[in-house]
């Protein structure tokens, strides 16, 4: 049996989730939806997964079958593994549970890879006792004239088993509950519905291109949702800040779905950290009580002012702490003179032109040690691109001052290739082959074989293993181009393709101990001075955050090993997002020059330049959304007070 515990923090958390206390705490005031905020998605999860197995346990001993309103998609995943964990190991029945799903997409067969039908049987049902009698999805099968009549059949098959217990709820990011986008009706049964363009860009990752992405969906309505006795909705990371905020503090409308949950009488809203930053309790405190003013929350308060007020840090006045909630902070490590000039020189310090530490330097107050002067350096890239893209201009100067700079590409990248790629460099294969070895028939034979699987595969289908391969291949080579512009040898580019990745889908595998032993002996090889990697911390699902995991445990893993001793952890961020400046330990600026060499650099990577096939709801190219982020990265800095750089790459250190 697992055995899982909390800090009385999360203890409490568990324990009042179903507490209604809108409004009952000065730092709660602004929220208008009884919310919980864990630490991360796992505890949360949990906690949501125990409420549930009560839930199905008390209407057991009742006789009384137990009707869960279910979701689908990233939020739901750990509570659904938790609830499989219970079955397993701690006897829970779900015997007498009954399951209405949220949605479908239309038109979409039960087996297809993106159906919530296959989402379902292989996240819960296929490992719990559920009779399958009770099981119930919308169908994505049916003819259009009679989609009409299913949905009003599914709002009386939900009546007659008693109205839903509980409702589980993702959110998307236009606010829409089930599929209920903008303009939805609180009243609204369920439904045929068109999505949203953003719900379809959302969604273009698991269909391999938004082209694919069907228009429509079958969606239990707003009004059947509200009816539930208790709602539950889930968010993680931070990419959920800004929908959440407009949710929990916002108006009720229309155009946020999601804040019709303010009006139902038991529901609940669960967040990780991430989630929840644009709340004011977690972004601002210091409007609604009293806070415990230590450095890490006097460095945000500080350039939160200076943004607002849009006044360098030197230039901020008592008057400016006092009227802006900050007195106590005043009171405390005042006046503000004192604490300009100590914030000033905390964020002067995160700046170095030495990412790799200056030689002979006094390093007192630089975010890196001066010695080594050489240092053994790895830059661990979740994908074949992310290290030009998000830390580019770094790796540039790193080289050129002389470290010792592996890449090690954790994994392929193959999915995210245009077929037509593939047939270009099958043509290239087979050409080659014609000119150099008098027509060798295996190569005609081999690109044939590869323009066929390309021509007879159906939207969102998964590659061939040889097509697998040449997208594989194509990354690997823009990689080794990217490296060898950047100025280090082939040997010093490590290829690891981590188990975990390769399964021809979106959806990978949970993390292996071959995974982890990968990176291990990575280490152990190199004994490096420095290691970089992708630090999304608030992404529980996506690649970067399994492939951040494994450096993590391989790291732990190696304490006792001498180099550890000497060894710092730096996270960077990808290209959708930057650490906010009160997060930034160190901060590397580039010139103009060094701006342009790190684009080029970029420009190696072709097969995702123009147009990526999973750009995400951003439509910029990867280089622009970094010189973007880079700029307003330096624009930040100068409009606190600091010099003016053209471009500034952050990190943030990983104390282990």
């Amino acid at each position: 049996m697992t055995n899982i515990t909390f800090d009385k923090k999360q203890e409490s958390a568990v324990r009042n989730l179903t507490h209604q206390n809108v409004g009952a705490s000065e730092s709660t005031r602004f929220e208008k939806i009884h919310t919980e905020i864990f630490e991360n998605s796992r505890d949360a999860s949990l906690a949501v997964a125990l409420e549930i197995a009560h839930l199905i346990r008390d209407k057991e001993e009742k006789g009384e079958p137990c009707v869960l309103g279910l979701a689908t998609g990233s939020s739901p995943l750990g509570v659904y593994k938790q609830l499989v964990r219970m079955h397993r190991d701690e006897g829970l029945s779900f015997k007498n549970v009954v399951t209405f799903n949220l949605d479908e997409y239309y038109p979409m067969e039960p087996r297809a890879l993106q159906s919530y039908v296959r989402f379902m049987d292989d996240n819960l049902f296929n490992h719990v006792d559920i009779d399958r009698n009770n099981i119930n999805i919308p169908d994505g099968t049916l003819p259009n004239d009679l989609v009409g009549v299913f949905c009003s059949d599914y709002e009386k098959k939900i009546e007659k088993a008693g109205g839903l217990d509980m409702q589980v709820l993702g959110i998307g990011r236009t606010g829409h509950i089930g599929f209920n986008e903008p303009g939805s009706h609180y009243n609204s049964p369920t439904r045929l519905i068109t999505l949203d363009h953003i719900t379809k860009m959302d969604a273009a990752s698991d269909f391999f291109g938004e082209d694919n992405v069907p228009r429509r969906a079958i969606t239990m309505g707003v009004g059947t949702i509200s009816k539930a006795r208790r709602i539950i909705l889930m968010a993680w990371g931070e990419g959920k800040a800004p929908i959440i905020q407009e949710t929990i503090e916002g108006e009720v409308t229309d155009t946020v779905p999601a804040t019709y949950l303010q009006n139902h009488p038991n529901a609940t809203i669960v967040l990780d950290t991430a989630a929840s930053a644009e709340l004011v309790r977690e972004k601002t405190p210091w409007l609604v009580g009293t806070c415990k003013w230590d450095k890490a929350l006097s460095k945000k308060a500080v350039i939160w002012l200076s943004q607002k007020l849009e006044k360098p840090i030197l230039k901020l006045t008592d008057r400016d702490y006092t009227d802006n909630g900050m007195s106590d902070l005043v009171a405390e490590h005042g006046p503000a003179y004192n604490i300009n000039i100590q914030m000033f020189n905390e964020l002067q310090h995160t700046i170095t032109g030495w990412p790799g530490g200056k030689p002979g330097a006094d390093d007192t107050h630089r975010p890196e040690r001066a010695e080594p002067a050489r240092k053994k350096v790895v830059i661990f890239s979740p994908h074949p691109d992310d290290d030009v893209i998000s830390m580019g201009g770094t790796f540039i100067r790193l080289v050129d001052q002389g470290h010792d700079v592996h890449v090690a590409y954790q994994t392929s990248g193959n999915i995210a290739v245009f077929d037509e790629d593939v047939i270009r460099f099958a043509d290239f294969f087979k050409d080659f082959n014609a000119v150099y070895s008098a027509g060798n028939r295996d190569s005609k034979r081999f690109y044939e074989e590869v323009l066929t699987s390309i021509k007879n595969k159906q939207p969102g289908d998964t590659d061939t293993p040889v097509v697998q391969k040449i997208k594989g291949l194509i990354r690997r080579g823009e990689a080794k181009a990217g490296c060898r512009y950047v100025g280090i040898n082939d040997d010093k580019v490590h290829f690891l393709d981590m188990p975990f990745y390769e399964t021809g889908l979106i959806q990978k595998q949970p993390i292996q101990e071959e995974d982890i032993q990968i990176i291990y002996d990575l280490l152990q090889e190199i004994k490096p001075h420095q290691i970089y990697a992708a630090g999304d911390l608030s992404d529980p699902h996506g690649t970067h955050r399994v492939c951040l995991d494994a450096i993590f445990e391989a790291v732990q893993r190696s304490t006792d090993q001498a180099w550890s001793k000497d060894c710092y952890v730096w996270l960077y961020r990808g290209a959708w997002q930057e650490w906010g400046i009160e997060e930034i330990d160190m901060a590397v600026p580039l010139s103009p020059g060094e701006l342009m060499r790190k684009r080029r650099a970029i420009f190696k990577h072709q097969s995702q330049k123009d147009s990526a096939l999973f750009p995400g709801s951003d439509q910029r190219e990867f280089w622009q959304r970094a010189e973007d982020r880079n700029r307003n990265t330096a624009t930040t800095y100068d409009q606190l007070g600091f010099a003016e750089y053209e471009a500034i790459e952050a990190f943030k250190r990983w104390h282990f």
